[in-house]
């Protein structure tokens, strides 16, 4: 059978370092999330009120364009972030907060439910629940230059978000997963844990 999986979580939570390790253990492809192809992402951290409807807009192209081509695919997929965050999440928070005016985010959401309707929905969505001193210590760990002056209080208003979507979540089974004190990328042991409770889930055999 071919499954389609989604990592979910906020900036930090380990998604492209779990998408990738589990792609190479299980032999599924990986769809990583577009964010060094975002030719707005360094402005829209320095300016989130001009360059936010833009920065969204893109990665909502993207997304779409990441779908046609799973769907393409012969194999089973493990995608790093969901359709469903870049607007119940972030454009959200954005247009919440004044950094996306009414009009750009009825457009947006307009575009957003469009889409969304359309697409099959994955297997399985993993929410990988970090608190905020975790996610920004992955963060200064992995040392982008873009993301170098995130605020804390971002991330924190991101994780608030993030916990009253998935508790209504319903398009697809979801999964979630503490993640903080684990590392996928250098202990086995947690990224075998981590990938027996997401079989589990798929009720697929290690």
């Amino acid at each position: 059978m071919k499954y389609f999986v989604t990592l979910a979580g906020n900036i930090g939570a380990g998604k492209t370092s779990l998408t990738a390790a589990l792609a190479r253990r299980w032999g599924w492809d990986a769809l990583f999330e577009p964010v060094v192809e975002n030719p707005y992402l360094a402005d829209f951290y320095q300016d989130m009120r001009r360059w936010g409807f833009h920065s969204q807009t893109f990665f909502l192209s993207r997304r779409l364009n990441d779908y046609r081509g799973l769907l393409e695919r012969a194999g089973s997929v493990i995608q790093d972030r969901s359709v469903y965050e870049d607007a119940e999440i972030f454009a959200y928070n954005l247009h919440r907060q004044g950094y996306i005016n009414a009009r750009d985010w009825q457009t947006y959401y307009g575009l957003y439910s469009a889409i969304a309707s359309l697409l099959p929905p994955p297997h399985l969505v993993v929410y990988l629940r970090a608190s905020a001193n975790a996610l920004l210590e992955r963060i200064r760990r992995r040392g982008r230059d873009i993301e170098r002056n995130i605020n804390p209080d971002y991330l924190e208003q991101l994780n608030t978000l993030y916990e009253a979507w998935i508790s209504r979540f319903d398009v697809c089974p979801a999964l979630i997963i503490d993640t903080n004190g684990l590392d996928f990328t250098h202990n086995e042991a947690h990224l075998a844990q981590v990938s027996d409770m997401i079989l589990a889930a798929l009720k697929v055999k290690a």
